[in-house]
């Protein structure tokens, strides 16, 4: 009776353990950010992102594993634009400062989508006056449309017929990883703290 006993405590043992198992394979999935996530993407993650080739403030050209040596925060956006992107990637900055505070170090990095206006001297002075951190980017059409591509973002020259002429663009940031690539979109409306709180739950986990 006694090793009946101890019998079924052992099935039932082993079935918890299952159990256990396969709810935690079930919710997790494999993904190890799971648990930060705010969102399901459309295609998972590995749908976003991706290698590319662009034009530093030096003029050099480089390639995304030039550019993402670290945690990065990646924005698409023009020198030119009104308010939205220097707005945008002010409170970038702000949110790599937190971090910075925090011990994490984290790269702000800007991607010009107007290549016409902004040349890498440009997009250099852009970036440096916002943070002496900042990385920014430019380069052919061909190359700034295949990084927009690559990472779904949208862009739109409203052709006015002279040099003052807006973009319109989509308006998240990108955190992106060394070696997972990208992870996670911020929305503009997120403040540089609450950003810099989900950003380092993913670093967290690296």
């Amino acid at each position: 009776m006694r090793a009946l006993a101890a019998l079924a405590a052992a099935l039932v043992l082993v079935a918890l353990s299952g159990g256990i198992w396969y709810a935690t394979r079930s919710s997790g999935d494999g993904d190890m950010f799971a648990d930060c996530r705010s969102a399901k993407i459309a295609g998972g993650a590995d749908a976003i992102g991706g290698s590319f080739t662009l034009v530093d403030s030096t003029g050099a050209t480089v390639t995304d594993k030039d550019v993402i040596t670290e945690p990065s925060l990646v924005y698409f956006g023009y020198t030119f634009c009104p308010d939205v992107c220097p707005l945008d990637m002010v409170r970038n900055a702000e949110a790599v400062d937190v971090l910075a505070e925090r011990g994490r170090s984290v790269t702000p990095v800007f991607i010009s989508i107007d290549p016409e206006r902004d040349t890498p001297e440009v997009v250099g002075d852009f970036a440096y006056n916002i943070h002496e951190k900042m990385v920014g980017l430019t380069g052919s059409p061909e190359q700034v449309a295949a990084a927009s591509k690559a990472y779904r973002t949208y862009f739109k020259k409203n052709d006015s017929g002279d040099e003052y002429y807006l973009v319109d663009h989509s308006t998240f940031t990108y955190l992106v990883l060394p070696e997972q690539g990208f992870v996670e979109f911020f929305r503009r409306d997120l403040p540089p703290e609450q950003l810099a709180d989900r950003a380092q739950c993913f670093l967290d986990r690296i």
